[in-house]
Order: C-alpha cells, then sequence, then structure tokens
C-alpha cells in the first residue's frame, strides 16, 4: 500500500501555507468561541501502520486538546471522536452543525481517544447524487457538506460539479460550435446522466453559458476546500462522449452510437461514443485533463470514467473490451502519468446478464497495472460484486452502501450487513481498500451513513446498540438531559426499520401514493424500488409514541432542530404506511358489485384527506418543502424569466415525470409538502372520480393513464407562484396535536 501512502502525501501538501491550516478554519467557522483550545500535531510517521490513518486526543493539563495523527483525515476524525464521544455534539444533514451546542468550557477527559483506519480510503459521492440532492446547492451547502465530509474522516470525495465547463472548452477547441455542442448537453437536473452517456441533448429548454461558469466557479470553491482539507478529490476525466457532429470536424474518427436507454428516444438517448483506440480520444483526454489542471492545480491523480453506466459495450468480444480500457487507461496515463482510473462497478450488477465473467475480466485486464485502477463496488450491502469477479481480479475496490435510489424517501437500513458483512469482506479481499458511500441521493437516515464511514476505524463489526445510543446523546444535544424515551424509540428502530436482513426489499421503499394511481400492481412490490415493508408497520408507531411523549418530559424538544426534523420524518412514515390500507379499501370496495358511488366517494375523500395531512406535517419543516427544491433552482438563473422558468422545470421534471413524456415517471418521486398537494393529491383525485363515474366492468387503465398524464404534462410547465399550497408552515406541535386527532387508529390512540 505504499503507493496509497504516497498519494495522500503529493500534489496536495503545498496547497496551503500549513498543512493543519484548514483544520484550524474548519474549528474557527463551526466552534468559533473554542478556536484557542485545540492544537493539532501532524506527524507522517505518527503510528505503526504503514499506509493507514492513526490519532491520538488527549486532554491537556491547562483544557487544552491535544490533537496527534499521522494525516489531516485522521486528525478530523479524531477531532470528531472528541466532539461526539466527550462533547456529544455534531454536525448534520438538512439540521446542520450542532457544535455550537458545545459547553463554554470543553469537558477534559481522563483517558486517550485512540483511533486506528482498517482501510486507507473513505469515499463519498454517486455520480448521481450530484442531480439528485445537489443539483442546485450554493456554496453553503456544499460548506456544510464539506465539513461534514471531513469530520467523519472522508478522504476521496468525488468532484463532479462544472464539469461541463472543461467538456465545452475543449469541444470548441476541436472545433464543434456552440450550437453543435448545446444539442449534447442536458438540462441542469440530468446532468449526471449527461456525464455517464446515458443521455444527449435538453427537453423544455437549452443550458445556458450563464450556469456552465457559475457551475465552474462553484467548482473551484469546492475544490479548495477539498485541497485545504487535505481531501484527494476524484476529478473528472473524458469518457468518450461527444455531441452527435464530432464527426464533422473529425471526420475519419472511429464513433459509435451508444445503446437506447430507460426507453428515451434516439432524440436524448443512443450517445455517439468516440473509440478509446482512436487517436483523437488520447488527443481530447489530454486537452481535457490539461485544462482542468489549469483550473484546479496539480491536486489530484485519481479520474473518474464510467463508460459504460446502463450502456453496453458496442461489441461483447473479450478482445475488444481489453482493448477499451487499455487505450483509455494509455489515454489517461499519457495526460497524467500518475493518473490512477476510479470507475463504479455498478455496471457489473445493471448489466449482469451481459458482463460475464469472461468479460469482466477481459475489460479489467486492460489496465495492465493494478493499483492503476481503483473500483467502487456500488452496492455492497445488498449486491456485492466483489465475490463474483474474484475481487475484481485484483484491482483494489472500495465496499460502498448505496442504499438509496433516486432520492426516495422512506426509514430503512442494513445495519448488520454494513458492519458485520463489510468487516468480512475486508478480511478475506486482500485488494480491498476502503469504505463508501454510494446513495443516489441524500434523503435520509443519516445514522446508516455515519455508521459505515465509522466502521472504517474498527477492526471488529461495530456494537450497533451501544452506537446507536451515542448517536442519540449527540443528536439531540442542546435540550438538557436526554429523556430515556428517545433511547427506547431509536433502539427499537435499530432492531427493525434499520435491520432488513430479507434482501426481497434492498434500498429505501417507496409509499404507494407517490406512484401513478392504478386499480392493482401498487402494493407488493418487491425488489430495489419496492413498496414491501421491512417490518411490522406497528413497530414504527410504538417508537413514534416514544418520541413524541419524550417532549412532555422535555419540553425543549420542541425548539430542537434535530427533534423537529425527526419527529416529521418519523411521523411521514407512519402517514405513508398508512395510506395503503386506505387504498386496498378503496379499490377493494370498487371491485365489489354491491358497491355505491356513495362509499367510494366516502373512502375517496379519507384517503385524500390523509394526503393533505401528510403535506400539512411536511409543510412545517424547510427540509420537507417542495418551495425548497424549486426556488434553489431559480436562484441560479440570477434573475433572467427564461432561465427562471427553465430550470424550475428541469427541477419539477426530475421529481415527476424523469422525461420529457414520462420516460422514468415516479423514479425519484419525493415526500415533500406542495408537492403532494400540488401533484399527488390531484393524481388521486382524477383516480377517484374515474373509478365513481366508471363501472368496474368497464375500466380502461389506457384511459386512465392517459389522463393522469395529460395532468402530470401540465403540471411539468407551471411556476411556483401558481402552485404554492395553500395554507403556511404552522407550528409542528400544532400540526401533529391536529392529526393525532384526526387519525388516532394510526397513532395508536396517542
Amino acid at each position: 500500500m505504499h503507493w496509497i501512502k504516497s498519494l495522500l502525501w503529493s500534489g496536495v501538501a503545498t496547497a496551503a501555507a500549513q498543512p493543519t491550516d484548514g483544520l484550524y478554519s474548519l474549528v474557527k467557522r463551526r466552534l468559533p468561541d473554542h478556536f484557542d483550545q485545540f492544537r493539532f500535531n501532524l506527524d507522517a510517521n505518527f503510528g505503526d501502520n504503514d499506509g493507514y490513518d492513526q490519532f491520538r486526543v488527549q486532554s491537556a493539563d491547562n483544557g487544552t486538546v491535544l490533537l496527534h495523527g499521522n494525516s489531516i483525515s485522521a486528525l478530523s476524525s479524531g477531532l470528531h471522536r472528541y466532539l461526539t464521544e466527550i462533547v456529544h455534539v455534531d454536525i448534520y444533514w438538512f439540521v446542520g452543525s450542532r457544535l455550537g451546542q458545545a459547553p463554554s468550557s470543553l469537558p477534559r477527559f481522563d483517558t486517550p481517544i485512540l483511533g486506528s483506519s482498517t482501510v486507507p480510503w473513505r469515499y463519498h459521492f454517486n455520480t448521481v447524487t450530484f442531480s439528485y440532492t445537489s443539483a442546485f446547492w450554493t456554496w453553503e451547502e456544499w460548506e456544510l457538506q464539506l465539513d461534514w465530509l471531513a469530520l467523519r474522516g472522508v478522504n476521496l470525495p468525488l468532484a463532479s460539479v462544472g464539469q461541463e465547463k472543461i467538456m465545452v472548452d475543449v469541444f470548441q477547441e476541436i472545433g464543434l460550435t456552440g450550437a453543435e455542442i448545446s444539442t449534447f448537453l442536458s438540462g441542469p437536473a440530468f446532468l449526471a446522466w449527461n456525464r455517464f452517456g446515458n443521455i444527449q441533448g435538453s427537453w423544455g429548454g437549452s443550458l445556458p453559458q450563464t450556469w456552465i461558469d457559475q457551475q465552474f466557479g462553484l467548482s473551484k470553491k469546492i475544490v479548495k476546500r477539498m485541497v485545504e482539507l487535505r481531501m484527494t478529490p476524484v476529478l473528472p476525466a473524458f469518457t468518450g462522449y461527444v455531441p452527435m457532429n464530432t464527426s464533422r470536424v473529425l471526420p475519419n474518427a472511429n464513433i459509435v452510437r451508444g445503446s437506447q436507454w430507460s426507453g428515451f428516444s434516439s432524440q436524448y438517448s443512443n450517445d455517439s461514443f468516440l473509440q478509446p483506440f482512436d487517436d483523437n480520444f488520447a488527443r481530447i483526454q489530454n486537452l481535457f485533463i490539461g485544462r482542468q489542471k489549469a483550473a484546479y492545480g496539480n491536486v489530484s491523480h485519481i479520474y473518474t470514467l464510467d463508460q459504460y453506466n446502463e450502456n453496453n459495450p458496442y461489441s461483447g468480444d473479450p478482445g475488444y473490451l481489453h482493448n477499451i480500457t487499455r487505450t483509455t487507461w494509455h489515454s489517461l496515463k499519457e495526460a497524467d502519468p500518475d493518473a490512477i482510473w476510479l470507475m463504479q462497478g455498478w455496471l457489473f450488477y445493471s448489466s449482469e446478464s451481459f458482463w460475464t465473467s469472461e468479460r469482466v475480466e477481459a475489460y479489467l485486464s486492460g489496465v495492465g497495472k493494478n493499483s492503476d485502477m481503483l473500483i467502487l463496488d456500488l452496492f455492497s450491502e445488498s449486491m456485492p460484486q466483489w465475490r463474483r469477479t474474484n475481487s475484481y481480479y485484483g484491482k483494489p475496490w472500495i465496499w460502498c452502501q448505496l442504499h438509496d435510489y433516486g432520492g426516495q424517501m422512506g426509514l430503512y437500513g442494513q445495519i448488520q450487513n454494513i458492519t458485520q458483512n463489510a468487516t468480512q469482506a475486508r478480511l478475506e479481499s486482500p485488494s480491498m481498500v476502503g469504505y463508501g458511500l454510494s446513495p443516489e441521493g441524500q434523503e435520509g437516515n443519516e445514522v446508516v451513513y455515519d455508521m459505515l464511514l465509522d466502521q472504517a476505524w474498527s477492526s471488529t463489526p461495530l456494537d450497533t446498540e451501544s452506537y446507536f445510543h451515542a448517536w442519540v446523546a449527540s443528536r439531540y444535544s442542546g435540550c438538557g438531559s436526554i429523556p430515556q424515551e428517545l433511547y427506547k424509540a431509536w433502539d427499537l428502530m435499530r432492531t427493525t426499520i434499520y435491520n432488513n436482513t430479507n434482501l426481497t426489499t434492498t434500498a429505501v421503499m417507496r409509499p404507494v401514493f407517490v406512484s401513478r394511481p392504478q386499480l392493482s400492481g401498487l402494493v407488493g412490490v418487491a425488489g430495489s424500488f419496492g413498496t414491501v415493508l421491512t417490518y411490522d408497520p406497528l413497530v414504527l408507531v410504538w417508537a413514534w409514541r416514544l418520541m413524541y411523549h419524550a417532549a412532555s418530559s422535555e419540553p425543549r424538544l420542541w425548539s430542537n432542530p434535530s427533534y423537529r426534523h425527526d419527529m416529521v420524518d418519523v411521523t411521514r412514515q407512519i402517514m405513508a404506511n398508512a395510506f395503503t390500507p386506505l387504498y386496498l379499501s378503496l379499490t377493494s370496495t370498487y371491485n365489489n358489485s354491491d358497491s355505491t358511488q356513495a362509499s367510494l366517494s366516502q373512502k375517496g375523500t379519507r384517503m385524500i384527506q390523509l394526503l393533505a395531512d401528510i403535506d400539512s406535517v411536511l409543510l412545517t419543516n424547510k427540509n420537507f418543502r417542495l418551495s425548497t427544491w424549486i426556488e434553489s433552482a431559480r436562484a441560479w438563473a440570477g434573475g433572467d424569466k427564461k432561465q427562471e422558468s427553465f430550470f424550475e422545470y428541469s427541477a419539477r421534471n426530475q421529481i415527476t415525470l424523469w422525461g420529457p413524456d414520462g420516460e422514468i415517471s415516479d423514479y425519484a418521486a419525493k415526500q415533500w409538502g406542495g408537492l403532494l398537494s400540488s401533484y399527488y393529491v390531484p393524481r388521486w383525485r382524477i383516480f377517484v372520480e374515474y373509478l365513481k363515474s366508471t363501472p368496474a366492468v368497464s375500466y380502461n387503465a389506457s384511459m386512465l393513464q392517459d389522463r393522469l398524464l395529460e395532468f402530470e404534462l401540465k403540471w411539468q410547465k407551471k411556476t411556483w407562484a401558481e402552485t404554492e399550497p395553500t395554507g403556511d408552515a404552522a407550528d409542528l406541535e400544532i400540526v401533529l396535536a391536529r392529526v393525532i386527532q384526526e387519525w388516532p387508529s394510526i397513532f395508536g390512540h396517542a
């Protein structure tokens, strides 16, 4: 592993005046009142585990906290251990930094805190996270995210923001016009799949140059901060996907069309792919990486490059596949002699029938030096590919937790898999070099992501019971004594909701109401995109009751942002679970020959009322509002009305139809206040009205779907001012009291 340690200490070592400056800046940002109470001592020779990170945290006699480590990542991880275990404060998604809850005098401790990583790399991001979650983030959101990553020991984050600027400049340099390039680039909420070569072009408008420039400016700040915190940013490389008219400027180039993707027409799919063994490929790779290095500096030698994400190669011949990777690898090494090619191993799972063992081995063998490639086993907790591929035939790889598809919102986890299975993989596979988080969207369940990153610092599987207890202690800091009900509630969820071992469902499940209404086929759907609950819904009601009544003994919880967020999230899940029996009751009544329009109307009204009440709960928190997503999209237009409309359309389309005509409809569905009232409720009203007006013997699924699509297409083109939900974001405590009274059976007669 000497190559890893060399890489960690190269490139970025001279980017700041002192290596610890970035870490001191983090403390000043998040703990300004305690800035002078921390001392960081970086010593590359600290510890005895060559290539791995180690730290020691101890108290000085004067109350100063002394941290020693052999890397900045080790020091930041040690800082996090001290803050969570001793001070009981932390920094979170959505909730933000709670480090300010630290007492004015930091607590002393007698026994030093020691830590040693079991792997050299801790990775974060899926390529599509940059569209599902952070498409419209500003620097404020990114700054919080990067501090979150640093404190959790992440030292290998993907840096995909703003790469379109480099791409456009390179394409223009080889002679393509702005119009030709414009037909290739996708809308702001869909750029991840453009980068993957899944889609080309944009529907609803064209990506403006102002967006490209602004995102590039943001990317410079992101990469600079990653470097300040001594992370190794994974930078983009040229994949081979080019605009359709590239043959005009490269008439003899070897260009083939990629496969169709997810039902999209050839106008938006079948991307043009410049074969890597064409001499132009290496030329463009040099231009791309050269421009990137000029923009960011010599900050990394690791490049992300995915050629066949859900897009099968032009040929399955092993010799062809070997030649593809061999020439791609050579193009990288020509542009950067120290280059390491990072790729997502998702293709070996998603296209398993194509990627036979022979083809996988042929493809990977094209990279003649194992240490020049790094593979993300993207779905290790459910569908690991490292065993099937013989540990990727010796290539270094990272055990990743996918967990979430499309930014779906639902309580879910597989804590045995991410502790026991991950540890077993590390012990069995010598080429496993890291743990990583690879969710398609960051939409909750933060505890399971924390747990995997902390597992990277434990040689044995973490004790989940003690881990959850400690997590709760930090999560709800600032409200005085934490009521025992909160510990009990989370422990109940630990053993059920977060402990799925039946992998008929392998990721966050979706509630029935976010699917397009139909008479059957919505309930009991298994798989990665299913509706099957992996726990008894009554268990979650018991946990909710404990959480709700915790505020009776400690009223200050109602002003705690963590508690408020979690109460909205758990309440949302309980009410979402309760929708299914109401829906089944309606469809059963409809199929009963003795049913009446009055009974259908009563059941339909009740079902829709539940959705309206879920909406009211969600509106109490900005992190659960459609308006937050839309306003962040529109803000990037800088007041340009045309761009505002396009950005909003792109934002709306991703979370609903996902394509101009609903090619991947509801894949990225969200449970957001305002989205229920303006989109899901009208769809279910259309469904109920259709049932009321159509006898069961005359039910026409196609006719119903046409009516729904007509509404959905109109909704895409509206603007937020037209669809703003009625009511306001009332106080959560008041709203919960009302919905409990309205739905006593759902909440266990609370």
